[in-house]
């Protein structure tokens, strides 16, 4: 039963790496076609229906690359389908969504001192606010502001500043900004699924049955296909996030989340201005640098996000334990230096990850961490600076196997 703990912690260890590498494989896939389409070239002479072409070398050859705007006169026996990477990369998302912050929701997703729910409850504003997010969207870019792409980025933006301060409301500050990662990483997911991969399928149908395809289909695919291509960087920021409490555990961690996606925006519209050889905005690079020294000094404005927390239920067994008090001792002798408020380690300014172990809620909040990292290995603390013995380690362990 206590190695259980060790496999789950393996098994999120697995899918986070799942997730990363279907997120690099539709990352990468999504840049290079956005890269690919903007470098079109019209030339003279080229076949009808074909809207561009670009010569490219890579891997000791060379291609050469046609889009046909709508659909050739006739189909190739072969087509390649850019969707799995999409789908892959959401699955495990979601995954270890459930696996970080549903089973562990009363540490990671709920924070008493911004909504007082149980489990189940803040689980199910978790699923709810994701999915609302796609059918928001979905009906704005459906609705005639969606003719407009100017006004429907902005109105986008709105929304998604409204829901950077909502959920800071709603779940703790790491919890915040995933959820702001998932809620974007969800709407571009959809676009995949629901609309560019069904919009391609009916074109594909409509040419093997003789049928003209509707242009239409195409431009609503590349709109959704470019609102991806600009919310990626976003959604990387945010879920990196968690291993930064200056950007989730700061009392203007919503505003930093709102700067990010101009951040973001900027980044895309450079590389995405270069690619369609329309000029180099170095200005993008200057306003992102000004956002960026804007963002570092929102982090350090006095005042954490939440309040003093209180201990759950499940969290009083480790503070009723015989072996709590020895407990206590070892922790705060060799971990509270730098998991404080106020870290006393030279060079420590801020308890790493947001971990505070300098009370007896925190102790125990954290008890599986300081199980994993200090008494069933020695990653805690780093090059064991603070001296901690086998026997201490041993105490650790057995704490949390016998208050478990």
């Amino acid at each position: 039963m206590n190695d259980f703990a060790v496999m789950w912690d393996w098994f999120s260890f697995a899918v986070r790496w799942l997730h990363v590498v279907t997120a690099i494989a539709w990352i990468g896939s999504s840049f290079y076609f956005i890269a690919l389409d903007l470098g079109l070239v019209k030339r003279p002479g080229l076949p009808e229906g074909v809207s561009g072409e670009e010569w490219q070398v890579h891997g000791g050859g060379f291609y050469h690359i046609q889009k046909y705007m709508v659909a050739p006169a006739s189909l190739p026996e072969h087509l390649t389908w850019f969707k799995w990477e999409s789908y892959s990369t959401w699955l495990s998302g979601f995954a270890l969504l459930a696996i970080v912050y549903y089973a562990g929701a009363d540490l990671f997703l709920i924070d008493r001192s911004v909504l007082d729910v149980s489990a189940p409850v803040a689980i199910l504003i978790s699923l709810a606010s994701i999915g609302l997010g796609w059918l928001v969207y979905d009906t704005l870019c459906k609705s005639p502001l969606g003719r407009s792409d100017t006004g429907l980025m902005l109105v986008l933006y709105a929304i998604l500043v409204a829901m950077s301060w909502g959920y800071t409301q709603l779940f703790t500050g790491r919890a915040a900004f995933l959820h702001l990662g998932a809620f974007t990483a969800t709407i571009m997911s959809a676009n995949v699924f629901l609309l560019i991969i069904p919009n391609q399928k009916i074109v594909v149908a409509d040419l093997k049955a003789g049928r003209t395809p509707d242009p239409k289909l195409g431009l609503q695919a590349k709109q959704r296909s470019l609102h991806n291509n600009y919310l990626t960087l976003p959604v990387i920021f945010l879920m990196l996030s968690n291993h930064y409490p200056l950007a989730f555990g700061t009392r203007f961690n919503w505003i930093i989340a709102a700067l990010i996606f101009i951040i973001g925006v900027l980044i895309r519209h450079y590389f995405n201005t270069v690619h369609a050889r329309k000029g180099n905005p170095h200005w993008t690079w200057a306003a992102t640098g000004i956002l960026f020294v804007i963002v570092m000094w929102l982090s350090t404005v006095p005042g954490v996000l939440t309040g003093e927390r209180r201990a759950s239920a499940a969290e009083e067994r480790f503070i009723a334990s015989a072996h709590f008090p020895a407990v206590r001792d070892t922790v705060m002798g060799r971990c509270s230096m730098c998991h404080a408020a106020e870290p006393g380690y030279e060079g420590i300014h801020a308890a790493p990850k947001g971990v505070l172990l300098d009370s007896d809620a925190g102790i125990a909040a954290h008890a599986r961490e300081i199980y994993l990292q200090a008494g069933r290995s020695h990653a805690m603390p780093p090059g064991n600076v603070s001296g901690m013995t086998e026997d201490e380690r041993r105490l650790l362990a057995t704490w949390f196997e016998e208050a478990r």
